[in-house]
C-alpha cells in the first residue's frame, strides 16, 4: 500500500509568516503531498531566551488563524505536550510509530542544512524523513547540493531540493518592526497581525 506523503514544517512561529506558508504550499505542490503539518516548538534548545516573545498558547494560536481556510494544512501539537527541550528526531520517531501507514518530508530551509550536523541526532533524522531543502535565487546552488550530498553520504539520508521564491522575510525582523512601531502588513496574515496588535505582542514593555 501505498504510504501518504506527508509534509513537516516545524519552527518557533514566534510569528508565524508568509514565507512559512509559502514554503509549506510550495513542498505541497512540488512533492504532491497530502497535508502539510505545522508543527510548533514547544523548548526548542537552541532559542532559550524567550525574553520578550510570544507564549507557546499564542504562537499555536497565530498558527491556527495562519492557516485557516487551507484544507492541505494542518496543526500538530506534539511537541506542545512534553516537558523537557523537544528534539526533531524524537518527534519523528514517534510519528513514524503511530503513523507507520506515513511517510514524512521534514522541509527546512537552506540555513539549517548547513547547521543540521550540531542537531541532536541528525542521523536518527535522516532515518525518520525526507529532507525538502528550500533554494531561492540568492543561493549557491552547486555549494547548496554538494552539502546535500555530503549529508546524504555520511547519514544515508534522502535530500530533494524545493524551488520557492525569494521571500525575504524573517520572524526577528517582524518583531523588530513591531518594537519600532513599522508596519509589518504583508508580511503576515491579516488575522495573525490583529491577534499580535489586540495582545500587544512585541511590543516596547511587554518582555
Amino acid at each position: 500500500m501505498r504510504k501518504k506523503k506527508i509534509g513537516i514544517m516545524g519552527g518557533t512561529f514566534d510569528p508565524i509568516h508568509l514565507g512559512h506558508l509559502i514554503l509549506g504550499e510550495k513542498a505541497y505542490e512540488q512533492f504532491g503531498l497530502e497535508k502539510v503539518l505545522f508543527l510548533p516548538s514547544g523548548n526548542p534548545p537552541h532559542k532559550k531566551d524567550r525574553n520578550g516573545r510570544a507564549t507557546d498558547s499564542q504562537r499555536v494560536e497565530m498558527v491556527r488563524r495562519a492557516i485557516a481556510g487551507n484544507a492541505h494544512f494542518g496543526l500538530s501539537l506534539l511537541e506542545m505536550d512534553g516537558t523537557g527541550y523537544s528534539y526533531t528526531y524524537r518527534t519523528l520517531e514517534r510519528l513514524r510509530r503511530e503513523h507507520p501507514d506515513e511517510e514524512y518530508y521534514f522541509i527546512i530551509g537552506a540555513d539549517s542544512l548547513f547547521t543540521l550536523e550540531e542537531w541532536r541526532e541528525p542521523g536518527r533524522i535522516c532515518q525518520n524523513c525526507k529532507i525538502a531543502v528550500a533554494i531561492r535565487d540568492h543561493t549557491d546552488r552547486a555549494t547548496l547540493e554538494k552539502e546535500m550530498a555530503r549529508i546524504s553520504a555520511k547519514y544515508q539520508g534522502t535530500f530533494f531540493r524545493l524551488d520557492t521564491p525569494d521571500v525575504e522575510i524573517s520572524s526577528a525582523h517582524i518583531r523588530e518592526w513591531i518594537r519600532d512601531g513599522e508596519t509589518i502588513r504583508y508580511y503576515v496574515p491579516d488575522p495573525v497581525r490583529e491577534f499580535i496588535y489586540e495582545n500587544h505582542i512585541y511590543a516596547k514593555g511587554t518582555g
